[in-house]
């Protein structure tokens, strides 16, 4: 099967697991990595190279200090912000192939100033009333593969 190639952006990860698994998903759907910005943890972690198991060498892995620098290298991709602070659902979302998919931090989400500056794509996956939001690498999992179903 052919999988049209996305772009996963960790914006500040926290927890090696999560990290582990994504980079595990990316390896099986061919998107690419970018851990951005400052990680609560050490690549070379046990648990982060647990969850990913065998599928390091299988992931083109960029590592970026500064999100304004990923998108200054990219200005005519679409960069989409995933939030529990949005009203706009993924599933009204048009994904096109190349696009960038980008995740904050477990424990505090992506900041504000980057959700709602101007002309920023910030979306939600919907979640029952009252929920605080999915482990990370179940959202990276669940937007990426919309985001491949549309594409064809």
């Amino acid at each position: 099967m052919d999988i049209k190639k996305f772009n996963i952006v960790l914006y500040e990860p926290e927890i090696p697991q999560n990290t582990g698994n994504i980079a595990r998903l990316c390896a099986c759907t061919g998107a690419d990595l970018y851990l951005v910005g400052k990680l609560g943890f050490s690549l070379s972690n046990k648990y982060t190279k647990r969850a990913g198991l065998d599928y390091w060498n299988s992931v083109d892995i960029h590592r970026i200090d500064k999100l304004d620098d990923l998108i200054s290298q990219f200005p005519d991709s679409k960069f989409y912000y995933l939030t529990t602070k949005s009203k706009v659902s993924y599933f009204d979302t048009k994904f096109e192939e190349g696009d960038f998919l980008v995740f904050g931090p477990e424990t505090r989400g992506i900041p504000e100033d980057i959700l709602f500056a101007e002309g920023a794509n910030s979306i939600t996956i919907p979640m029952k009333e009252g929920q605080r939001s999915l482990n990370l690498s179940n959202s990276v999992a669940i937007v990426l593969y919309e985001a491949i179903r549309q594409v064809g």
